[in-house]
């Protein structure tokens, strides 16, 4: 936790310049050894929260978590939100974190080229396709979420899937090209002004790219605000998932 009142997320505190990260060979030897030891599926581990209410599940959020935390980190923050007629899901990274015991990452955030992205890309997509049968919730009534590098993981897969949502906390948009004016779920962009983990240019970045693609987006940045989630976030959040289409609709 960060300061009263404050909910700081997770160890994810990996050093960032502008944009790419540092390159550590340590950490990409690492996950080379890791890969070569494991099928190209990798299954993925999560924790869910089930609907506070006696309603079956208005519907569901995912959320995923950043660079060196776990399945538990994010897990607080569902009763912060005031949804309780939905369901919460909070799925593990695949790769073990090389300087923290129980830490897990989506993928080696030290490496030029993102070494493992392949792979959770793949595993985080055939995961939520197969959510449906788990949940009787479709796509078109999952809200995908995730902070920093989970809000990376978020954009990446989310963008190519009819979820009703995304959010993404304190996040950045991998390197990509997407065709532009083609069906996009809505997106969520919250980002700190004193983020110095990943820096407000990311989001920025991210916001510009996701308006030229003709992503239906909403951005807030917080003067005050590091890398963390603060309540303000979960009350924006809040707003968010009640006006999605989705579920105004319904």
């Amino acid at each position: 936790m960060g300061k009263p009142g404050n909910l700081r997320v997770g160890p994810d505190t990996f050093p960032v310049r502008e944009s790419p990260f540092h390159l550590n060979i340590y950490t990409s030897a690492f996950i080379s050894a890791y890969l070569s030891q494991r099928s190209l599926t990798l299954s993925l581990q999560s924790i869910t929260i089930p609907p506070q209410t006696d309603r079956p599940a208005t519907g569901v959020i995912v959320m995923l978590h950043g660079w060196g935390a776990n399945a538990q980190d994010l897990v607080p923050i569902a009763p912060l939100t005031n949804l309780p007629d939905y369901q919460f899901i909070f799925p593990e990274a695949p790769f073990p974190h090389p300087y923290t015991f129980s830490g897990k990452m989506w993928y080696d955030l030290e490496s030029k080229d993102y070494q493992g992205l392949t792979e959770s890309r793949e595993s985080l997509r055939d995961w939520l396709q197969r959510l449906e049968a788990q949940t009787q919730i479709p796509l078109e009534r999952t809200i995908l979420s995730g902070f920093s590098q989970g809000g990376a993981m978020t954009l990446d897969v989310g963008l190519d899937l009819p979820l009703a949502g995304l959010v993404c906390f304190s996040g950045y948009l991998h390197p990509s090209d997407r065709p532009v004016d083609v069906p996009y779920p809505p997106v969520l962009l919250l980002h700190g002004c004193q983020d110095t983990v990943v820096p407000l240019r990311a989001a920025e970045q991210a916001y510009h790219a996701l308006q030229n693609w003709g992503v239906p987006v909403e951005y807030e940045t917080y003067p005050t605000m590091g890398h963390e989630i603060q309540p303000p976030l979960l009350e924006k959040m809040h707003h968010f998932v009640q006006t999605l289409p989705a579920f105004v609709a319904s």
